[in-house]
């Protein structure tokens, strides 16, 4: 565990807060948002990534800093997945382009609840029970499997639980009411199905973080890098979405990329159980390794993907 000065998490919070309120602020009239501001705001929030790792490095340490940049990245390609879910729940519930960004934006907020319960709960039970990590190895080393074969779980926002129990709870109408996600209808308070997709976009999010939270648990235990790091990477997502979702088709070779990358964290994670409960003979992989590794294989990954496109784009051309 890193000693980390409580105003350092001072402010990493107000930071959040208020790029929370700026991006409210920004986006508080229903428009669509197009690549120009997409590519804009990625900009804002990596350089404001960034821009936080360069104080952890400075306050905290080397380490941490290089813990804190690895996690981030680590983060920032696993949510490449999230990407593509959006999309299908956005398809499926035909929300308008306008309104999007506000679910996203609610669904930000609740990421940001969860994965600071999930990743508490991670680094509390990693802290005691050291073996756990072995566990957290076979579920990276289950998905690296699923993803190079194709296998993917699929997601059915229709037949999401968190919507199932929003309908239970409130009625839902058929139609949308502008931006609002709720309306009066014969006196009594309704759901419109802009509320259904948060909570679908929120279960797909509790999905996700069945890989995301052991992965970053695999390059530290620290309860602010962990947290910080995952933070900046979801402030993000929904910038990174508006300027890759007519893209995403393209980036054929990036889930290879992603599953050699959880592939290798889960041998990190196995190396650094066997460290913690078996022999401290047997090394770790040091957090720079991990980082080198991760930026190598995203820049390859992309790299061909832009430079090879998938067969259906040439045939298009053609």
């Amino acid at each position: 565990m890193h000693d980390v000065p409580f105003w350092l998490w001072l402010v990493f919070a107000v930071v959040v807060l208020v790029s929370l309120a700026v991006d409210l602020f920004a986006h508080r009239r229903e428009h669509v948002i197009g690549f120009r501001e997409a590519a804009a705001w990625s900009a804002v929030w990596i350089g404001l990534a960034i821009a936080f790792g360069g104080l952890v490095y400075a306050v905290v340490g080397v380490d941490a800093g290089t813990e804190y940049t690895t996690a981030w990245l680590l983060e920032k390609s696993l949510s490449v997945d999230n990407l593509f879910v959006f999309t299908l729940i956005f398809a499926y519930f035909r929300v308008p382009r306008e309104d999007q960004h506000r679910v996203l934006f609610f669904g930000v907020i609740g990421a940001l609840v969860f994965r600071g319960v999930f990743l508490a709960l991670g680094v509390a039970i990693v802290s005691r029970f050291a073996a756990v990590l072995f566990l957290f190895a076979a579920v990276l080393a289950y998905s690296t499997y699923k993803i190079a074969r194709g296998q993917e779980d699929s997601f059915d926002p229709g037949k999401s639980v968190a919507v199932k129990m929003l309908r239970k709870v409130v009625p839902v109408r058929d139609e949308y009411a502008g931006h609002h996600f709720f309306v009066r209808e014969g006196g009594r308070l309704v759901a419109t199905p802009l509320l259904a997709v948060v909570a679908a976009i929120e279960a797909a999010d509790l999905v996700f973080a069945v890989d995301s939270v052991p992965a970053v648990l695999a390059v530290s235990s620290d309860t602010f890098v962990v947290y910080t790091s995952n933070a900046f990477a979801i402030l993000g997502l929904r910038a990174l979405y508006f300027l890759l979702a007519e893209m995403l088709d393209r980036f054929e070779y990036l889930d290879k990329g992603i599953a050699v990358i959880l592939g290798f964290i889960a041998v990190k994670l196995t190396l650094q159980a066997t460290h913690e409960t078996i022999s401290k003979d047997v090394p770790e992989i040091p957090s720079l390794v991990s980082l080198a590794v991760i930026v190598v294989v995203l820049a390859v990954s992309i790299t061909l993907s832009i430079v090879r496109p998938p067969a259906h784009e040439g045939d298009k051309r053609n």
